[in-house]
Parts: structure tokens; C-alpha cells; sequence
């Protein structure tokens, strides 16, 4: 720990699965690149937006584990005729998967096996539609051997009562109050409690996509990442991170997978706890009178105060 950092703090990783298969993106690929190389995305066994056996190996190296959200996109041939006329329809139709998918499923079970969570990733069109939410997270649930206790929406969307849809259908926390074009405490240090109940909100301190492209600016990138994790330890915050699955594709997102490695190892020198957000809510057992990151029982209280009460969300 560096001298001049004072107290432990938690880092949540996370993941949300969007593509998990690489598709209309290599034509695109193809006619930008004028090249046929790829659409070597097309062939068998060879998908290069499935990163899930190398993501768990680098994170069991480290000793760590995250969260997996998974998405359940409904297919616009299922859809009313005037959803065809939308055009978000369309582009959340392309590239969609079905979680119900036996790869799926077998990742499914490869990752609760190993210890990762796996949570769920609402839909598009589902932050204002709990009936749709609800859904979502019992095909989700069809598919794991625990409850699914938590996720994000997709596009970070957060309506007006979202969250209080999230706690009717049983989730208890929800990551997605954050930004996909800057990063920071901009939401505070510690999560909040919207409804001072157990349901819980890990505001999203950086994405990937929202940090200096490591691939030019890898140094610039560091940096960013090396001072949120200064401060996170100097306020005793919760810290949490999102890099796509897809992000650990050197090929086509060169210093991403670098990036996160750094920033899990620099943290754990730090003296972080490093974990999914399931793991670190379930230590916010209250009867247990246990802090979430330090495990004293005596600190809980001064975690308590330092939660903070917020406004229902916003759409994002």
C-alpha cells in the first residue's frame, strides 16, 4: 500500500455480455477494411467477441472474480408490426443472442461453477416495462442454480421508476446509474439506498470505452485508472468498473485487456476487497453487523452513515 493511501476499499468488476458473437460487425469490418479477413468471424470456431475462457483465466491468475450480465434482447420478428418501424428495434435486433442458447448455458454453468456471478442485463426497451423484467430475469433464472440477485440495464437506461420495478421482481441492487462518455465518483464514494431498505444502487465509476483508448494512449489510460483507484483507497470508496467482454480482444482492442489486468493488480496492492457486486452486498448483512469491506463490527455504523440516500433515477 503507498504511503500516502489510508484505509481499504472495494473494486466491483463487471461485464455486461451485449455480443457475445461477432456478426454484422465483420461485414462492416470487411467493406471499411476492403479485405475478406473479417469475415473470418463467420467460420467455425473461430468468434473473436467470445473472450469468456480468457477473461475467467486472467481473473482466476489474480484470484479474483466479477460479474457476467446477461442479456435477453427480445427478437423483432416477436414484436408488434410498429416496432418494425423504430429504428432502435432494428439495431438492437442486430447482433442479438439467445441466452437460451446451449453455449450460453454452458457458460452459464462454467461461470457459476467457478464462483463468478451471473446477473442480469435488461433489455433495451425493459426500464420501463417491469412485466418485460420480470420475464428477463426468470428465463435468466431458469438457467442458474442461485437467484439472480442484480444487473444493469443495457445502455445504463434508467427511467423514472426503475428502480422500484428492480425491487418488485426481487432484484436487490442494480449497477447502472453511471456514464458511457466520462468517468469518476460522480455519484459519491459508497452506494446508495434509494428506498433505505436493503435494495441497493453501485453507482458505474468507469467504462471502458469512457477512459483514454489505451490502444494510442496507453500511459493516459493508466493514469486515469491509477488516480480512481488512489482515490477510491484515500475515501474508503466502492468502486466499479465495466469492460465488455468483447474489450479483451486484443487483435481489435489493442491495451484493453492490458488495462484491466494493471488495474485489478494495482488495486490488490492497494488493499482493495476485488470482487463481483453480489459478493460485496451480501456482506452488507446487517444482522451480521459486519462492514462490506472491512469486516469489522464495529465499523458498520460509520458505513451506514456514509451510504447515501438518493432521488429516484433518471432516464440515461
Amino acid at each position: 500500500m503507498h504511503a500516502d493511501v489510508d484505509g481499504s476499499f472495494a473494486l466491483c468488476l463487471t461485464h455486461d455480455v451485449d455480443r457475445p458473437y461477432k456478426t454484422y460487425q465483420a461485414l462492416y469490418d470487411a467493406l471499411r477494411e476492403r479485405s475478406l479477413r473479417p469475415l473470418r468471424a463467420f467460420a467455425p470456431r473461430t468468434n473473436p467477441f467470445w473472450q469468456f475462457d480468457d477473461i475467467t483465466a486472467l481473473e482466476s491468475d489474480l484470484g479474483v472474480r466479477s460479474a457476467f450480465y446477461l442479456l435477453n434482447e427480445p427478437s423483432l420478428f416477436r414484436q408488434p408490426w410498429r416496432a418494425w418501424t423504430e429504428p432502435t428495434h432494428w439495431l438492437e435486433h442486430l447482433g442479438r443472442y439467445d441466452v437460451t442458447a446451449d453455449d450460453i448455458r454452458a457458460l452459464v454453468d462454467r461461470l457459476e461453477a467457478g464462483g463468478w456471478e451471473v446477473g442480469l442485463h435488461g433489455s433495451y426497451h425493459s426500464p420501463g416495462d417491469p412485466g418485460r423484467l420480470g420475464r428477463e430475469k426468470r428465463v435468466l433464472e431458469s438457467m442458474t442454480d442461485r437467484p439472480v440477485v442484480g444487473g444493469r440495464q443495457h445502455h445504463l437506461r434508467l427511467g423514472a421508476d426503475s428502480w422500484h420495478h428492480h425491487r418488485a421482481i426481487g432484484l436487490r441492487y442494480d449497477a447502472s446509474l453511471g456514464s458511457s462518455s466520462s468517468y469518476g465518483f460522480r455519484w459519491g464514494y459508497r452506494p446508495r439506498r434509494p428506498f433505505d431498505d436493503d435494495f441497493v444502487v453501485f453507482p458505474l465509476t468507469a467504462m471502458e470505452v469512457a477512459l483514454p483508448d489505451p490502444g494510442e494512449r496507453f500511459v493516459d489510460a493508466w493514469e486515469a485508472c491509477r488516480d480512481l483507484l488512489v482515490e477510491a483507497a484515500r475515501n474508503d470508496a466502492v468502486m466499479t468498473v465495466l469492460w465488455h467482454p468483447r474489450y479483451f480482444n486484443e487483435r481489435e482492442f489493442p491495451g484493453y485487456r492490458r488495462l484491466y489486468r494493471r488495474l485489478v493488480e494495482h488495486a490488490l496492492e492497494l488493499g482493495a476487497w476485488v470482487g463481483p457486486p453480489r459478493a460485496l452486498y451480501e456482506r452488507l448483512d446487517y444482522d451480521r453487523g459486519t462492514d462490506p469491506i472491512t469486516s469489522d463490527p464495529t465499523a458498520v455504523d460509520g458505513f451506514e452513515r456514509g451510504v447515501e440516500s438518493s432521488e429516484r433515477p433518471t432516464s440515461h
